[in-house]
């Protein structure tokens, strides 16, 4: 080998390290920038203080009220029968449109002009917006 070609051939060898340590820091680098980094550990220095929870609200206190009728009343009565509201509301379960549907069928003909009016532009919305991002497309 002539001292040429081991020039060469040094050459080229040092050419290729540089460019495996430059795609090995390339390859660092952008690792470096993906990563989320270390997880902090929490310290708790004390129990945090207990949650003050009201046990008398309307909705906890009303709990179970109609509970007992099957028992007192000889299971005559459904509690849906006792509670006070619309007559299109009395135990209707389901969305905004059917409920609406429900009332313009029980009560329509016996609502003012102006609330029948207002009833039925919203069921044509809300019939529109089912029909288009319903759960059913």
């Amino acid at each position: 080998m002539t001292f040429e070609c081991m020039l060469k051939m040094s050459a080229l060898g040092s050419f290729l390290r540089a460019g495996v340590s430059f795609c090995r820091s390339t390859l660092l680098e952008s690792t470096r920038h993906i990563s989320t980094g270390v997880c902090r550990r929490i310290r708790m220095h004390s129990i945090p203080p207990l949650k003050v929870t009201d046990r008398w609200t309307e909705k906890r206190s009303m709990y179970g009220v109609y509970d007992n009728i099957g028992i007192l009343g000889d299971f005559k009565a459904h509690p849906r029968d006792l509670i006070v509201a619309p007559v299109w509301l009395k135990g209707f379960q389901g969305n905004e449109l059917q409920r609406l549907i429900r009332k313009k069928r029980m009560v329509g003909d016996r609502m003012m002009t102006a609330d029948r009016h207002n009833l039925e532009k919203r069921i044509k919305f809300l019939y529109r917006r089912f029909n288009r991002y319903g759960k059913h497309r």
